[in-house]
């Protein structure tokens, strides 16, 4: 998540700059400030009915061989609005969908080189978090699954408290839910981005730009 120092000499002019000037106490204070300018945003990223949409729903069978028989294509437009938040806002990608069951992180690496995206994943979300849980917090069966997910990307974000600027986005609808009763967290995500229409994903009007903005 962090990239070449050197590359932020005015980043780090401004943080001495602010030592100079009184606002740090401590050398601790001076290297944690330092050290955040490097942390970048995070994009937990969905694939299907996000950047694989119905139109290429099953493609990876028209395939006998490589990346592009065990993983549908990429929709075109999608890549090039995924490149475009990637510009703009320098974000790293961390897969939080089902693909990253089918393939390790290296594969996936590979499979975003070899479809043009400008940055490949850094990470999965974990596996295997505990649904008996999820049970007892009053979470319906019918909503499992996008339980499972905000709480898979939630425990990333514990695993990296340095993370401060993410968002999710996804097809299913993880936005934050509470008790109807008792009006307790269910589960969910609050920086979370939905994508409703599976044949237009993250290239629907107005999707970018609600990514872009939790992003910067």
């Amino acid at each position: 998540m962090k990239t070449d120092k050197n590359t932020y000499n005015k980043e780090i002019d401004e943080a001495v700059e602010r030592v100079n000037n009184g606002q740090f106490v401590s050398n601790e204070e001076v290297m944690k400030e330092i050290d955040n300018l490097f942390v970048k945003p995070i994009l937990f990223l969905d694939h299907d009915g996000v950047v694989c949409l119905s139109t290429e729903w099953g493609s990876r069978f028209k395939n006998k061989e490589g990346l592009d028989s065990v993983f549908d294509r990429f929709n075109d437009k999608a890549i090039k609005v995924l490149n475009q938040i990637i510009e703009e806002t320098d974000c790293e990608i961390v897969v939080s969908s089902d693909w990253r069951f089918h393939a390790p992180l290296e594969q996936m690496q590979e499979l975003y080189r070899i479809r043009g995206i400008k940055k490949v994943p850094i990470d999965y979300t974990r596996s295997g978090l505990d649904l008996k849980q999820f049970m007892s917090m009053g979470i319906h069966r019918n909503n499992e699954l996008e339980a499972t997910r905000s709480f898979e990307i939630l425990d990333w974000l514990k695993a990296h408290p340095e993370v401060t600027k993410w968002v999710a986005v996804d097809d299913l609808d993880m936005k934050e839910r509470y008790g109807d009763i008792s009006g307790n967290f269910l589960y969910g995500l609050k920086n979370f981005v939905h994508t409703p229409r599976s044949s237009e994903g993250i290239k629907q009007s107005g999707i970018k730009e609600k990514i872009i903005k939790f992003l910067k």
